[in-house]
């Protein structure tokens, strides 16, 4: 979607910016250059009047995003997770951005739901109520199913909202352009890789298939975990625009007065909420990353609910141990060690010095070891050491980045539960496990033999790979090329018969 419609609402963003005071905490947090400061407020100043006035008690950035809407808000809330691009302050500012919007009717709900799942609500629900929650993409109901009478909640999408952030995403990759093309030094910021980020996340929200996958998946990984509950997804009712779950009873996790009334140990919630966390994000791989208070309940028997898949975040095994052996080295304050991590993962280029690396770590350490146990975090110590590697020209990792951010809002959860939890206890037994089960000879081990068994796949392959392989050098079968392939066929023999041996060892040794 191309036209005079991306020009209009850019001149609206800038009017809005510009008349909640908005525009210069924005600059600023993006560090934009003057020749970028110019064409922004060019383009807000003079149309002021045509911007927004928003809620004047909102802090700005805030202030304006919400009054601007749903594709500015989700906007809002996506960059709060990116700390390495607005800044800290900002990202704070952001992270507390609610996106509670005015409902739209249970009848246009209705009529989503049933054209989506293509039979009358009637049939699929004895009871469907007003709206209970809204938010900037989508609103939940609750109803009850026809078949077994159990309470369910049943979330759909606003009616045309997808058009409305098509508009609205092709309105941000517009002046991402301008940005590359009028301020060539803003593109140390990366706008075209940030809208893009965006747009793959709204993306994914907008189909809820996905988030019903991710729920599932994330149901499957934690099934065992004590003191854990999701709601289980009822697919037959779930579609693109619409996601059914059962319903989840609970006291929300950020209501402490009700928390107590009903006798749950808060102390003991929050080193859960932040043992579970880190157990997702080191054992899975794959975490909710959007673990607020909002997004989590207790339940009678004390289990934590946790619910809203839209944003989850995923760290290959690799990382996973990198980061294990990072965080372990913190602990045991082995800055050496985790400076040759750090080199080992390529992290930090070789060509930087190693002891002047884990001297900088130490200066991250010591400082917050000093603390007391009620000020000390790990999500502040991992924002310092992402400060210290980007000083050593480590490149900036979206993934951690997604978990340093998803770190400190679990803590400020776990922090508001039982202010003085001490962060590093709770967090030590899980990663020494996960140390052990992951790094070491048996991690080793199984590692070789996941190796050999797909080596074993391609075994009776090996011949026709090595001819392959040998007619693309060549390009051509002659004497030559045969001779080499009956060469070589006795060696992909052997190695095939070698791993053959070694899978029997492992199996029947």
């Amino acid at each position: 979607m191309r036209g005079p419609h991306n020009i209009i609402r850019l001149i609206r963003t800038g009017a809005t910016l510009e008349r909640t005071g908005a525009m210069n905490v924005v600059l600023d947090a993006f560090e934009a250059p003057r020749a970028l400061r110019i064409l922004a407020h060019t383009l807000g100043k003079p149309f002021q009047w045509l911007g927004y006035k928003g809620d004047p008690d909102m802090p700005p950035a805030t202030r304006a995003l919400t009054a601007l809407g749903p594709a500015y808000i989700k906007f809002g809330q996506i960059l709060s997770t990116r700390p390495d691009v607005v800044g800290d302050e900002l990202a704070e500012q952001l992270r507390v951005l609610q996106d509670k919007l005015p409902p739209f009717s249970k009848a246009e709900a209705i009529a989503e739901v049933e054209k989506e799942l293509g039979q009358p609500v009637s049939e699929m629900f004895s009871e469907f109520s007003e709206p209970i929650a809204a938010a900037s993409i989508a609103q939940v109901h609750k109803a009850k199913l026809v078949s077994t009478q159990e309470d369910v909640a049943v979330k759909v999408l606003r009616p045309g909202i997808e058009r409305a952030f098509r508009k609205d995403v092709d309105a941000f990759y517009f002046a991402a352009r301008i940005v590359d093309l009028f301020a060539p030094g803003a593109r140390r910021l990366r706008p075209m890789e940030v809208i893009e980020h965006f747009d793959g996340v709204v993306r994914g929200e907008l189909d809820l298939r996905l988030e019903s996958a991710a729920a599932s998946e994330y149901a499957a990984n934690t099934k065992d975990d004590a003191g854990f509950w999701l709601p289980p997804v009822v697919w037959s009712l779930s579609a693109r625009r619409v996601m059914t779950l059962s319903w989840a009873d609970g006291i929300p996790l950020g209501d402490n007065t009700a928390l107590d009334a009903a006798g749950h140990n808060r102390s003991d919630l929050a080193e859960r909420v932040l043992r579970l966390f880190l157990l997702h994000a080191l054992r899975d791989g794959y975490f909710h990353a959007d673990m607020h208070q909002g997004n989590l309940k207790v339940a009678a028997n004390g289990d934590i609910i946790a619910y809203d898949y839209g944003i989850m975040g995923h760290i290959d095994e690799y990382t996973r141990r990198v980061y294990a052996e990072i965080l372990f080295g913190f602990i045991r304050r082995d800055y050496k060690r985790v400076a040759e991590v750090h080199f080992e993962a390529g992290y930090v280029p070789a060509n930087q010095d190693v002891d002047e690396f884990a001297r900088a770590l130490r200066a991250v350490g010591e400082p917050i070891f000093g603390m007391d146990a009620a000020h000390i975090s790990m999500g502040r110590l991992l924002s310092y050491l992402f400060e210290v590697t980007e000083r050593f020209g480590m490149e900036t990792r979206t993934e951690l980045i997604l978990l340093q951010r998803t770190m400190v809002v679990v803590e400020g959860v776990a922090r508001s539960l039982d202010d003085h939890m001490n962060i590093w206890e709770v967090a030590r037994p899980v990663v020494e496990d996960y140390i052990k089960q992951s790094i070491g000879p048996r991690a080793a081990l199984r590692d070789f033999g996941k190796t050999a068994m797909v080596l074993a796949r391609f075994g009776p392959r090996l011949p026709t790979l090595v001819e392959n392989a040998l007619m693309a050098q060549t390009g051509k079968d002659d004497q030559q090329t045969s001779g080499k392939i009956a060469m070589l066929l006795p060696a992909a023999i052997g190695a095939a018969a070698g791993i053959a041996a070694t899978l029997a060892a492992m199996t029947f040794g």
